[in-house]
This record gives C-alpha cells, sequence and structure tokens, in this order.
C-alpha cells in the first residue's frame, strides 16, 4: 500500500529547529523563517554545538551578510509561490516590499552569490511545485496554473517545457506509468 504525504516545508523546519534549540537549554525566539534571536550572548562553542544539531536535517548557520540577504531572497520567494495566498503584484514589487530593499539591489545580490536570476529561481520554484502539485494533489493543469498565478495553462506549458523538456502532459502520462508498475508489484 501507498499512501501520499503532503507537508509544509515551514512548519518541518521551524518544529525541527525548535526542538533541536530546545535541547541546548538557550533561550531564543523565531523571527521569522529561519531567524533566530538569542536573548542572552551565545558562544562560539554554542554556535558549534547549534551546528551539529542541526547539520543532519540540511540545516546550516549562514555568516555571510550577503548570503543571508539571498536566504531570505529564496524564503520570501518559496513563501509566494507555495503560501496559496494570491499575490496580485509582481514579484520584484512583492520581494522589495517584503524585504526593505530596492528590487535592482536584492537582483544582484542574488545574481551574484548565485549565478543565476531570481526571474530563473522563481520558474524553477514554480515548475517544482507544479510537479508536487500534479503528483500529490492530483489537480489539473488549469488548477496548478491558477494556483500558481500563471495567466494561462499555456504559459505554464511554456514554462514547464521549456525547465523539465517534456509537457505537463506528459508528465502526468509518466507519473501515472510510474504508478501502475508500482502498483502491479505489489499485488
Amino acid at each position: 500500500m501507498k499512501i501520499f504525504v503532503k507537508f509544509d516545508f515551514s512548519t518541518v523546519c521551524n518544529k525541527i529547529l525548535e526542538e533541536k534549540l530546545d535541547e541546548t537549554g538557550l533561550k531564543y525566539k523565531i523571527r521569522s523563517f529561519g531567524e533566530v534571536e538569542f536573548l542572552e550572548n551565545i558562544s562560539k562553542q554554542d554556535q558549534k554545538l547549534i551546528s551539529e544539531k542541526i547539520r543532519d536535517y540540511g540545516m546550516e548557520i549562514i555568516e555571510n551578510q550577503k548570503t543571508v540577504l539571498v536566504q531570505k531572497i529564496k524564503d520570501a520567494i518559496l513563501h509566494m509561490i507555495r503560501s496559496g495566498e494570491q499575490i496580485h503584484v509582481k514579484a520584484s514589487v512583492y520581494l522589495s516590499e517584503k524585504l526593505g530593499h530596492s528590487y535592482g539591489y536584492i537582483s544582484n545580490i542574488f545574481s551574484e552569490v548565485t549565478y543565476t536570476s531570481i526571474e530563473n529561481f522563481i520558474i524553477l520554484q514554480k515548475i517544482e511545485y507544479a510537479k508536487q502539485l500534479l503528483i500529490a494533489e492530483n489537480l489539473s493543469l488549469t488548477d496548478v496554473a491558477n494556483r500558481l498565478n500563471y495567466s494561462s495553462v499555456a504559459h505554464l506549458s511554456t514554462q514547464f517545457k521549456n525547465t523539465t523538456g517534456i509537457t505537463p502532459s506528459q508528465f502526468q502520462k509518466i507519473v501515472s506509468k510510474r504508478r501502475e508498475i508500482g502498483n502491479k508489484k505489489i499485488s
């Protein structure tokens, strides 16, 4: 028997972070996704201990300010895409308002650190989320396009094909075949 589990990355990450920080006995507050304020000074040894506790979960402490800003940009983009909220402004306006910097500044830092553009990162994240929605939630292309704020199914399909090399319909057929094969093996 197979089941599909839907999960919220923010909730999972915050829960893990809370559990690991609680193990240290340090007093802290989680300010926003990935930002922790300690209510007392912490030593380099404490920082090392925290790093060790979260490393196995793919988490790490960021010390470079440009890298911190890039992580905040990525987190804001993921929230914009995955929250389910209808955002009625361009991504550039949303990011500028959310992060308190001009889009030109944000875009330059992002490109400098990641060697890709914010626009490209947004497309990649939208397509990854589209794949998840097609697989786990079994949504129609129209529903996926609406949820991801695409202007049309054709726009989603074009970006999907340009990113993955196959159309969303072909992707759905591949997933269907794999499920059939998996179900036959179980029987």
